[in-house]
Formats: C-alpha cells, structure tokens, sequence
C-alpha cells in the first residue's frame, strides 16, 4: 500500500545527489558527494556477467558451428573469448580515472568516455550503446516467446504425435513477457536487482546443462559424432546451399557468437556495483575472468556437442528447434528456466538506459513534481519501493516499444546476429582499446600501440562481414513473412 506520508521531491529536497525519500536506504557517500549501494563482491559481479553473456546467444551456437565446421567453428568461438575477455580488462582499469585506483569514478561507461575521450565520442558511444541495449531487450522478448511457445508446442507433440502441425502464435506471449517487463522495470536502480541477476544467473546454468545433457544423450542414442569440416556444404543436394548462402550464413553466424559474448557495455555498470576495498578494477578483472571462462566451457561444449549430434541439420535455436522432442517435460522445463533468464537479463540490460534518460530527465527539470514526486510503496516480500510517475510511464512505454518491434520482427538467428555484430566493435573493442591507451598514455607505433590498433580493425572488419549476413538474413525472411501473424 502506499504510505500516507507521500514524499515532495522539489528541487530544494534534493540532497546529496538523491530525494530526500531515498536517503531511507543507507548507503555510502562517496568523493563525488553521492549516495550509492555499493555492497557488491566478485560473485556477485561474476552473476551479473553471466547473466548478461549466457543467454539467447547459447542456443543459436550449434547452428553457427554448423555454418563453419569443426575447425572454423571451435576456433571463432575462442577468438571472441579472447577478444571480450582482453578487452574488458582494459576497460575494468577506465572505471576510474585518471588513475584505475584512486582516480574518480565514472559510474556508466559514458562517464568513462567522457573522461578519457571527450564530449565528441561520448556522443557517438551514447548512441551506439543505448540503441544496442534498446536493441538487445528486443531480442530476448523474442527469445523468451519462442521458449514460451516452445513448452506449448512440446505439449502438443507429446500429445498428438512428433508430425501433428501444432502452429502457435508467439503473439500472446511476446505481450505477457513484456506485462512481466513492466512490473521489474518499477524497480528503480540496478544494484537492487542483485537478487534478479542471481535467479537469472541459475536459470542460465540450469538450461545450459539440460542442453548439454540432452545433446549427450541424443549423440550416445546416433553412436556416432556428427558434422563435417567445413559445415554445411555446398551444393544441390537437400540440405546443400548456394556459394551466397553458405556465404551469408557464415557472416550471420559471426553476428551470434559476437552477441552471445556481449556483455562490455554494462561493465561499467556493474562494476559501480562493487564494495572497496579491495580496489574495484581487481574485483572487476576476477569477477570477468569467472564469467568468461564459465561461459566459455558451456559455449564450446555445448556449440560443439549440439553440432555432433545433429550435425550441419542443427537448429537455430537449440532448445526450440526441437532436435529434442523428449523427455518432453524436461524440454519444457529448460524452455521456462530460458523464459526466467530472461526476465532478469532484459533487466541488467535496460536498467542502464532507465538511468541516463531519468539522470537527464532529472537535471533538465529539477523542479518538476512529476519527475521527482516520489511515493513509497510497501511491496510484500520486497519491502518500500520507491515510486514515481515519469518513472511509471517512462519505463512502460520503452517496454511496450520492445514488445511492438519484437512482434514486427521475430527473427531469431537474424536479429541476434544483427544485433551481436552491432554493438561488438565499437562497445567491445573500439572504445574499450582507446579509453586504455589514452589512459596509459601509450604513445603511438610502438609495439603495444600497433598491437591494440590491429587487433580493433581486425574486430571491425568481423562486425562489417557480420552485420551484411545478418541483414540479408532480414530480408530473406522478410520476403515470406506478415507482420504480426507469425506462428512456429
């Protein structure tokens, strides 16, 4: 219920960086004169992470295994292992700045940008990685409805037999993913979404493993390993693809293993979630060492098993392709723990963009009532939550935004692809690279020099290859598609 002392957040009740109405939760006040929540520990960062990377993107890696083959495949998907994990520990060093311990904090990866690059590439950061998360958030509403239509469609085989048609619309649940959306969204910063990220977090672990199980199991049931060298051939045959389509398909399926590793552009974030001492970039550096691994030894065993057992015919998505039909339950089960992670991944994810648009928001119109009004709201099992209207409407309408595109364009491989190959060069890499050496003053064409600036157009070249694949992917399917109608 809502208190009757409602709380009048005008701008003479703004302290120390907060509403007065907020100040009833204790945290830390920083140099910078803020109040934080920065309880966080190297566990909780490393869930946070995986939260973030094991995802959607998982289920699509057998399928761009196949593109590649046995060689190509394993071998992509260390590379971007690599990538993501150098990268990000040079980033974890910009958080703060100019010294990566006792320098300022830069609490989004805006802040690290426009400290260590100026107000010109702020401005190209801040678009490249708020469309990218307004464009991930799309991407897993589709994911979590085709997981969601999958348990009805595992019901219906089960039922009526593994050829019975079973068409279901994704329609009704991409709108009850996004109602679930609207309801998290209210929560009104990151760090008090800790316990989210840990439910997600087991989630993904728990789907992850039934994957892999059920990829064991059916390779013991064939007797024998599955695939090819190159991955899908070239051909006439059944199942062949033309020069352009194998072509195609390998660049889209750059795009997904680059959006299954995606995680740099919360780093920041998550890493302002962190107590000190010990010194957040340490903290930080182990936390990424965890969750890359980690979803490194699910991505490699779990691409290259689903490849093995259903060789170049693998699925796009591993779990709603239904290359398993049964245990049918278990199936179903794996498909809600998909729908559970998400839930919280659409979070981690969202929760930056909510704060730079109210930060501004709240800057812009520091008088307003209808920005800073706040109401405390006794939510069971959660305790006071603060709640505000432009918050309200605000959030709600970035969601139903999501829903409505989600529902336009429910693409899986090819959005995903899309997406990954957006976001992976300039978040991942471009930026991360030049914050680090105009923090360490590297001077240019030395070795160190060379070496970075290499590796970031090498990257680029990848993102280029990998967005044109996905496109035409788009465009393929946009050929045989009504919008709004679709059924799996």
């Amino acid at each position: 219920m809502v208190n009757s002392e409602l709380q009048n957040h005008t701008n003479s009740e703004i302290e120390n960086g907060l509403p007065k109405g907020l100040q009833m939760f204790p945290g830390e006040i920083d140099e910078d004169n803020n109040v934080h929540h920065r309880n966080g520990t190297v566990w909780t960062a490393a869930a946070h992470i995986i939260t973030a990377v094991i995802g959607s993107g998982v289920l699509s890696l057998a399928w761009s295994i196949a593109q590649m083959g046995w060689i190509a495949g394993p071998i992509v998907l260390l590379f971007f292992a690599y990538v993501t994990y150098h990268t990000s520990i040079l980033l974890a060093d910009c958080y703060r700045s100019p010294d990566p311990v006792t320098g300022k904090r830069n609490q989004t990866y805006m802040d690290a940008i426009r400290a260590n690059l100026g107000p010109v590439q702020v401005w190209m950061c801040g678009f490249v990685q708020y469309t990218n998360l307004w464009a991930t958030a799309v991407g897993y509403t589709i994911t979590a409805a085709i997981s969601a239509v999958a348990i009805k469609r595992s019901d219906c085989f089960h039922s009526s037999g593994d050829n019975a048609p079973c068409h279901i619309s994704n329609n009704p649940y991409m709108a009850g993913f996004g109602v679930v959306e609207i309801i998290f969204s209210q929560v009104p910063d990151f760090d008090r979404l800790w316990w989210l990220s840990i439910v997600a977090a087991i989630m993904s672990f728990t789907y992850s493993t039934i994957g892999l199980g059920l990829g064991i199991g059916k390779l013991i049931e064939n007797k024998h390993l599955r695939g090819t060298i190159t991955g899908i051939s070239i051909g006439h045959a059944t199942g062949e693809l033309s020069k352009a389509q194998k072509g195609w398909q390998v660049l889209q399926s750059l795009g997904n293993i680059a959006f299954a590793y995606s995680f740099s552009m919360i780093l920041i974030e998550i890493q302002d979630t962190l107590k000190s001492p010990p010194a957040e970039n340490k903290t930080m550096k182990k936390a990424t060492l965890i969750g890359v691994c980690t979803t490194t030894f699910f991505y490699m065993t779990i691409g290259c098993v689903g490849y093995a057992t259903f060789g170049n015919s693998a699925p796009g998505n591993l779990l709603t392709g239904f290359g398993f039909y049964n245990p049918y339950w278990l199936v179903d089960f794996a498909n809600a723990c998909i729908v559970v992670h998400l839930v919280g991944a659409y979070q981690v994810y969202s929760q930056p963009l909510f704060a730079v648009v109210e930060n501004w928001a709240s800057k812009k119109w520091p008088k307003s009532r209808f920005i800073h009004h706040e109401y405390i709201v006794d939510v069971p099992c959660y305790g006071a939550l603060p709640l505000n209207l432009f918050r309200l409407i605000w959030r709600t309408i970035f969601v139903i935004a999501t829903t409505i595109v989600a529902m336009l364009l429910p693409f899986f491989n090819d959005v995903v692809g899309l997406v990954g190959a957006y976001g992976f060069w300039p978040l991942t890499v471009y930026f991360p690279i030049e914050m680090y050496i105009n923090q360490k003053k590297i001077v240019p064409w030395t070795s160190q020099w060379i070496g970075l600036e290499t590796l970031s157009v090498f990257c680029l070249l990848i993102s280029i290859a990998a967005g044109i694949g996905s496109i035409e992917g788009i465009i393929q399917d946009l050929k045989h598609y009504t919008p709004f109608k679709t059924t799996y």
